[in-house]
């Protein structure tokens, strides 16, 4: 059973239904319990990352994904959730992530060289290691692109 993490931001109905369409099982949850007890969890995410961080800490929902992670549960973070397990961000101020990946997420507009910001439309892919994360994508595929950060890790 895989866990979707709703803590208030997030398309919550169309993740879950997405999962369904390839046969995965899953919930919409803010209970502890039914976090502890998924086999998987998923953290989605849109909107500013200083709010969304902390409505993740008002719910102590930040306490428990942290201690399932450590736990070795396999986490995946989708937009906003991806961003929010690093340690910090500098969208609209410095905000504190969850600390689970070492790094920090930055505006892409300091490093564009003058490209338009938001960075949206389709691109070519541009790999530049063997990591699971792509298999099943190829060199120079296309994907949709929408974002104005990037993540930075240490």
């Amino acid at each position: 059973m895989i866990a979707i993490i709703d803590y208030g931001v997030g398309n919550l109905f169309s993740l879950q239904q997405s999962l369904k369409k390839i046969g995965a099982e899953s919930i919409i949850t803010s209970q502890k319990s039914e976090i502890k007890r998924a086999d998987r969890l998923i953290l989605p995410g849109v909107g500013a990352f200083g709010d969304a961080a902390d409505k993740l800490r008002q719910s102590g929902l930040d306490l428990v994904i942290k201690e399932q992670c450590d736990s070795g549960k396999p986490l995946l973070g989708i937009c906003l959730g991806m961003q929010l397990l690093f340690d910090k961000s500098s969208e609209y101020g410095e905000h504190d992530g969850l600390g689970i990946i070492k790094g920090e997420i930055l505006p892409l507009k300091d490093f564009t060289l003058g490209l338009k910001i938001p960075h949206m439309g389709w691109n070519s892919l541009n790999i530049l290691d063997d990591n699971p994360l792509f298999k099943g994508l190829s060199q120079g595929d296309y994907v949709y692109f929408v974002h104005s950060y990037f993540a930075k890790c240490k």
